[in-house]
């Protein structure tokens, strides 16, 4: 029994003796473990996001029209437009590239109505310089008109064609009411305000606030940033390079030549097929025309854009 009995105490002890070690070097990792575990992330083969804060000019101008950057609160008002476009990446870097062609477009007819060159920046928030935007208030094309001002405006809007959906109409419609804007207000800056707010809404503040100045005038939340907004795009396009954009190319310009409708069209997916294009290309160069045929009772002459180099679509 003595026997067995010390065989029994000497597995005991070892036993012990190995809980002990084994509590021991737990307790040395732990001790050796840091509270931190840093890793090196800057090898080439793992992107970087570096986030900094907005460069800011020291001048800027809208529509030839001093913007009062000397003002704390126009600095900030500012500068939060240029961060919000700078940092949200994948839609200005869309504006960068789809730019050149619509501007394309815009450009000449601004500058034959007389109306400053920013004010496609404008067009830019408004619509991203998608032509077939559309807003969920019902606000149509690259300008964003709704029907009723669209109308107003001189703009055909019908079952069978929507002239919103025409850069070069809503252009030209957009032109008129920016000019008669400055007309009333005598300022590019409040004419911009009314395009966003309504000449009615911006002419009431103005009364109330016994104030002419854009800069000086409480608006409400989206107007008083508008003109900042367009601001911000149009330093950004200007110097993609100063905002960490890097465009390797853009859309190219498409040309298109027009061809003259005066009579009902039975098919348009014909009409495509008789000038070398599909119906896919023809709608994507007339997205005003609304349906598959044209009934134009009244016989009005309609210019239908068709591109120059067909084979391109194809």
């Amino acid at each position: 029994m003595k026997k067995y009995a010390s065989l029994i105490y000497l597995c005991i002890v070892i036993s012990l003796i190995n809980i002990f070690f084994i509590i021991f070097n737990s307790q040395q990792k732990v001790n050796s473990t840091p509270a931190i575990i840093t890793r090196n992330y800057t090898s080439a083969s793992t992107p970087q996001t570096v986030t900094t804060d907005v460069f800011m000019p020291e001048k800027m101008s809208f529509a030839g029209e001093e913007v009062p950057l000397q003002r704390i609160d126009v600095q900030e008002a500012f500068r939060k437009e240029l961060i919000v476009n700078t940092y949200l990446h994948s839609h200005t870097l869309q504006i960068l590239k789809t730019a050149p062609r619509i501007f394309y477009q815009l450009e000449p007819i601004l500058k034959e109505a007389g109306i400053p060159d920013d004010f496609k920046y404008l067009a830019v928030i408004e619509s991203q310089l998608n032509p077939l935007a559309i807003s969920p208030a019902g606000a149509v094309g690259v300008w964003q008109f709704m029907e009723d001002s669209a109308k107003e405006l001189g703009l055909e809007i019908n079952k069978e064609v929507d002239e919103r959906y025409n850069i070069e109409k809503a252009t030209e419609a957009a032109a008129a009411y920016l000019k008669r804007e400055y007309r009333k207000f005598g300022s590019w800056t409040m004419a911009a305000a009314a395009y966003n707010a309504g000449a009615g809404m911006v002419g009431k503040q103005m009364d109330i606030q016994q104030e002419k100045d854009y800069y000086n005038l409480l608006l409400g939340e989206e107007t008083g940033r508008y003109v900042f907004r367009i601001l911000a795009l149009k330093q950004i396009m200007n110097n993609p390079q100063l905002y960490n954009f890097e465009v390797s190319s853009t859309y190219p310009i498409e040309k298109t030549e027009k061809v003259e409708v005066n009579e009902p069209v039975r098919d348009w997916a014909t009409f495509a097929k008789e000038h070398d294009i599909t119906y896919k290309t023809l709608k994507r160069f007339n997205p005003w025309l609304r349906k598959t045929d044209l009934s134009n009772p009244r016989h009005k002459t309609y210019e239908i854009s068709i591109p120059v180099d067909t084979k391109a679509y194809k």
